[in-house]
């Protein structure tokens, strides 16, 4: 690639001539109705790319072309850019007068609002030939084209995966041309890199709904409990303090939650979501620019048709399985700055085990023609989550400073239980006597020990959880019912063996006073 110094027209950088140059090629040897999909990062300039193919269309053909989105947001950026390449075009909205549409060789429209003037057959689009499609991974798109079957119709998208699986994109898209890595993007200082911090999240009482992703209520169940709303503002302090931050939800309730949090805490914070006004939305944004260490807590509506450079920390704070949707929140923190080559991103969902790096490389093709061989390929949470080790807050850390070992394998236990024809009560029986030890060996009396059983809520529900999985019985009530029986025998096995242990550890009673 050419250094970042040459450029080829407006903001044209050497391989987005190329993708342009290959996406003619395509036009020239293909049908008339050939549906093309170009895929390309976000940050790699798509809108720059789609700008001027259409303005070199327009020289060269004797024909219209029409431009389709599906945010009110994109549908203004990308008006301005066509006039910023010189290509006048005309807005189909739903204030839109078509009076003057005679005057227009380019038009940028709506998705929903265009299918509505097409049915009342108020849109002219005989003379249209070429049809550009953005962000052509949803599928409201596709309802609209059986209306183009004489048209070429370019998909642009940074990830070549369908936004409902049952309906693929191989299905409505002749060929893809694959773009720019996001690696050769970093490489030539195109992107910043994004350094990921995973946290690891208990996910396994997510449901997935008729749409392939986790629901918005069970997500909401979860994100909105004490306990990760304190990892989350945990994590914050730990990665992103002081740094311009942009918070994904999936929930306006979560955000809500989010936003009295941290607002609580004490740090400059907004929530957004799509109930806001117009007026709201612009006075967030204005003052999330302004503002250095300015935080944002959002539900959806920034993944597409935002652009903020200064943007220095993302956090997913919450789980999904589409992998466009995980490559569309980080890419938000991916645009460069001069004395910005990274950002961070804190992954509160198992994305990164999910997917991978952002960056990596992905074979965009492989997925275009067999999406399923890939999805059927992602770990489970249950997998993921088998993996994990629990961790202890790094505050609770500090109380057990004076334990060598604070992990216990429920699983492994299990097994050698079961091997030794134990009964799998003894799996928590031998977890309370570990936990146990902990609190007494940071004690110097059962008052303290007590104190810090408490401490240890989140790791005894993991081990609860680790235990159901290996017995195969987790019904809320029964869980419900081993977490509390566990916290009762836990604080009763204190108060009856605190000396017998204590001594054992240090080699004498506890000191009196």
């Amino acid at each position: 690639m050419d250094s970042k110094s040459t450029k080829i027209g407006k903001d044209l950088y050497s391989y987005q001539k190329g993708a342009i140059h290959n996406i003619f090629k395509k036009f020239e040897n293909a049908p008339e109705n050939f549906h093309l999909l170009y895929q390309l990062p976000t940050g790699g300039g798509k809108t720059v790319i789609f700008s001027e193919i259409t303005r070199q269309y327009l020289k060269h053909y004797q024909k219209k072309v029409l431009i389709m989105t599906h945010r009110i947001e994109l549908l203004k950026q990308t008006s301005k850019m066509l006039e910023e390449f010189g290509v006048h075009n005309k807005i189909i909205d739903s204030k839109a007068s078509l009076d003057d549409q005679g005057d227009f060789d380019c038009f940028v429209a709506m998705v929903e609002t265009l299918n509505n003037r097409l049915n009342d057959n108020m849109l002219d689009i005989s003379d249209v030939g070429l049809v550009i499609i953005d962000e052509a991974h949803y599928n409201s798109f596709t309802k609209l084209f059986k209306y183009f079957d004489k048209s070429f119709i370019l998909g642009v998208t940074a990830t070549p995966l369908s936004s409902n699986m049952k309906l693929p994109m191989k299905g409505n898209y002749d060929d893809l041309i694959v773009g720019e890595s996001i690696g050769s993007l970093i490489e030539n200082e195109f992107l910043s890199r994004a350094e990921i911090f995973s946290y690891n999240v208990g996910l396994t009482s997510l449901e997935v709904g008729a749409n392939g992703d986790y629901t918005v209520k069970s997500s909401e169940d979860l994100y909105t409990n004490s306990n990760m709303l304190s990892k989350l503002l945990q994590a914050y302090r730990e990665r992103s303090l002081g740094k311009k931050t942009l918070i994904f939800n999936n929930g306006i309730n979560t955000s809500i939650h989010v936003f009295e949090t941290f607002k609580k805490a004490g740090y400059p914070i907004a929530h957004l979501d799509n109930t806001n006004t117009k007026k709201e939305r612009d006075l967030i944004l204005t003052w999330f620019k302004k503002t250095p260490n300015a935080i944002i807590t959002s539900v959806s509506i920034l993944t597409t048709g935002f652009d903020e450079p200064t943007v220095e920390s993302i956090i997913l704070n919450r789980a999904t399985k589409s992998l466009t949707l995980y490559y569309q929140m980080i890419g938000r923190g991916s645009r460069i700055l001069p004395g910005k080559n990274t950002f961070n991103v804190i992954d509160l969902g198992n994305n990164f085990h999910r997917f991978g790096p952002w960056g990596a490389d992905l074979d965009w093709y492989k997925m275009f023609k067999a999406p399923n061989y890939y999805l059927d390929n992602l770990l489970s949470d249950e997998e993921i989550e088998g993996h994990f080790k629990y961790e202890l807050p790094a505050d609770v850390q500090k109380e057990f400073a004076k334990s060598k070992e604070t992990y216990f394998d429920i699983k492994k236990v299990y097994r050698d239980a079961v091997q030794s024809g134990e009964s799998s009560k003894k799996v928590l029986e031998r977890s309370i006597q570990q936990h146990a030890k902990m609190c007494i060996e940071n004690s110097e009396d059962v008052f303290d020990a007590l104190m810090l059983a408490k401490l240890l809520g989140g790791q005894i529900d993991d081990r609860i959880h680790r235990y159901s999985k290996c017995i195969s019985k987790s019904t809320h009530n029964f869980l419900d019912w081993l977490r509390d029986d566990y916290r009762k025998k836990l604080n009763s096995y204190l108060r009856a063996n605190f000396d017998e242990v204590y001594e054992e550890i240090h080699g004498h009673p506890p000191v009196e006073e």
